[in-house]
C-alpha cells in the first residue's frame, strides 16, 4: 500500500480546526442539557408544595434545554460535514444563521431561568 496524498491532507490544519469546533459544539450541547436537567431535578427534589407555577417553569426549562441541546448536536454535525466538503473544494464561507438561532434559543432559555427565579 502506497502512501498517497489525499485531498484532505492538503488542508490538515483546517480539518483539525473544524474537528475542534465540532467538539466544542458537542460540549456546549451537553452543558446546556445538563444545566437544564439539573435545575429541573433540583427544583423537584426541593419542592415541598403541590404543583405551582415554579413546577411548570422547571419542567419547561428541562424540556427546552434538552431540545436546544439535541438541536445543537444536529446542527454541529451537519455544519461539520458541510465545512469539511467546503474546505476540500476551497469554497468555505463562514456561516452565521446557525449561530444566531442557537443564541436566540439560549436567550429564551435564560428568560425561562429568570422567570423561574422570580416566581420561586
Amino acid at each position: 500500500m502506497k502512501n498517497e496524498k489525499t485531498v484532505d491532507s492538503r488542508y490538515i490544519q483546517q480539518h483539525l480546526a473544524n474537528e475542534r469546533t465540532y467538539l466544542a459544539w458537542i460540549r456546549t450541547a451537553l452543558t446546556i442539557m445538563g444545566i437544564g436537567y439539573l435545575s429541573a431535578k433540583l427544583h423537584f427534589l426541593s419542592s415541598l408544595y403541590p404543583i405551582d407555577i415554579g413546577d411548570k417553569i422547571a419542567q419547561i426549562i428541562g424540556v427546552v434545554s434538552i431540545a436546544i441541546g439535541l438541536s445543537t448536536i444536529g446542527y454541529a454535525t451537519l455544519s461539520y460535514i458541510k465545512k469539511r466538503t467546503a474546505i476540500n473544494n476551497q469554497t468555505f464561507q463562514s456561516p452565521s444563521y446557525g449561530l444566531m438561532i442557537l443564541s436566540g434559543a439560549v436567550f429564551v432559555l435564560s428568560i425561562l431561568f429568570l422567570a423561574y427565579l422570580l416566581y420561586v
